[in-house]
């Protein structure tokens, strides 16, 4: 004989089941680079839960010297993608509709580490030299500057298209290298090269810093209203994982390295790394985390379309490559 159940038990079984057939929303988001501290609130969100509390099934796609973040969201393999604010201007200006929808790093961590005895103290002394330069959407940066400063790629600096090494240093194959504060400037450290013969020059300290490592979506997917809310929940679990990032540097290193399949990632070299991660994101800890300051903006902008002959961008993008609807969203 079945034992029937009260109408209290059924409604309790019946909510249990709705709950457990819910499908969690999914969103698969497109890193620039490989696992890395650079990355970390990303990794820290899923590894301590935070996604899965907000209903979400996230995916975090490693990039690497071959992806492509932006082809890979035109072509719809992500909703979401970290990329550099000049190669998303670009990108959009070329006919692929990016639109910045939050701001993680505040700050630039992009410089030029140059040896002393190359004979480079300031930046006046560039012409003639030799520059490593990365590209793939991060030469933007640094084709600006040039600008700037008057001196013409390939005429008045020999620029050399530099792998995602330090070796161009360290051989004397260039003058000056691409390096990011919290990352490759620590490689020629590491390799012996004592940072009383270095000399670095700071985009950010320059004024010609654009901003790096925001969060894109394609424009017409931000008038989808379920797009909007699955993504505002996406950027409320990323804030409190890269807040814990910050907080804890070395959690959020174990967190990193357990992330990468390769093993590559080592804790003392990924917690150093979290460390001046950190300094870029100032507004950890505080509700403005994430968002993007329209001032911010327009002086990105401002540095992009400053390229003398070969400007990054031709054309002011004005308010449409930017939106606060999903930073908004998840404040509420």
């Amino acid at each position: 004989m079945k034992k029937m159940l009260t109408p209290l038990a059924t409604l309790a079984a019946a909510a249990m089941f709705a709950t457990g057939a819910q499908a969690a929303d999914k969103i698969t988001v497109q890193m620039k680079w490989v696992p890395q501290a650079q990355f970390a609130g990303y990794y820290v969100a899923a590894a301590k839960g935070y996604y899965k509390a907000e209903g979400l099934e996230v995916t975090i796609k490693p990039g690497g010297p071959d992806v492509s973040p932006v082809q890979v969201l035109a072509g719809n393999q992500a909703d979401a993608i970290v990329n550099w604010m000049p190669d998303a201007l670009a990108a959009r200006e070329a006919g692929v509709p990016l639109v910045n929808i939050a701001q993680i790093f505040d700050k630039s961590g992009l410089m030029l580490t140059c040896k002393k005895s190359s004979g480079v103290a300031t930046s006046k002394d560039f012409k003639g030299k030799t520059l490593g330069v990365w590209f793939g959407g991060n030469e933007y940066p640094f084709l600006n500057w040039m600008a700037k400063l008057g001196l013409k790629p390939d005429v008045d600096v020999k620029v050399l298209k530099q792998g995602f090494n330090v070796d161009p240093l360290l051989q004397n194959q260039a003058a000056c290298i691409s390096t990011m504060i919290y990352n490759e400037y620590w490689q020629v450290v590491d390799a012996g090269v004592k940072e009383s013969d270095l000399v670095t020059f700071f985009y950010e300290k320059e004024g010609v810093a654009s901003l790096e490592d925001g969060l894109y979506v394609l424009e017409g997917k931000l008038k989808d209203k379920a797009f909007v809310a699955k993504m505002a929940k996406f950027l409320k679990a990323t804030f409190k994982g890269w807040n814990d990032a910050v907080k804890n540097p070395e959690e959020a290193a174990k967190i990193v390295v357990a992330a990468d399949p390769s093993g590559s990632a080592t804790l003392p070299v990924q917690k150093r790394q979290m460390e001046n991660v950190a300094k870029l994101i100032s507004n950890a800890g505080t509700p403005k985390i994430g968002y993007l300051d329209p001032a911010a903006y327009a002086r990105t902008v401002k540095v992009l379309l400053a390229g003398g002959s070969s400007p990054v961008i031709k054309k002011d993008p004005g308010a449409a490559a930017m939106s606060h609807v999903v930073f908004d969203a998840a404040s509420k």
